[in-house]
């Protein structure tokens, strides 16, 4: 079974917001099975754009990565990051 994705490009626009929302969506998305490939880190945009700040979160199906999007705690928190960044979010299935 193909695994699924969260990935994230993200640019911060509250720095003194943004660490509640790591800190309070981490233990959420671990209990679906998540495992945090890239978050932030070093990076160099080669071509196109991008946000400051990329995710990359692995999860057991992408029907677990739907589940942690859609469970009501997550998108609870979610709210903070939308307050304290510019998003975008896409879900993908991984290769078999």
């Amino acid at each position: 079974m193909p695994k699924g994705y969260i990935i994230g490009q993200i640019t911060v626009t509250d720095a003194d917001g943004y660490p509640e929302y790591v800190r309070r969506d981490t233990p959420i998305l671990e209990s679906h099975g998540a495992k945090f490939v890239v978050r932030g880190g070093r990076s160099e945009v080669m071509e196109g754009t991008a946000g400051d700040r990329h995710v990359v979160i692995e999860f057991p199906s992408y029907e677990a990565a739907m589940a942690a999007w859609n469970d009501p705690a997550y998108q609870e928190v979610a709210e903070i990051r939308r307050r304290c960044a510019e998003s975008t979010i896409i879900i993908v299935e991984g290769v078999d």
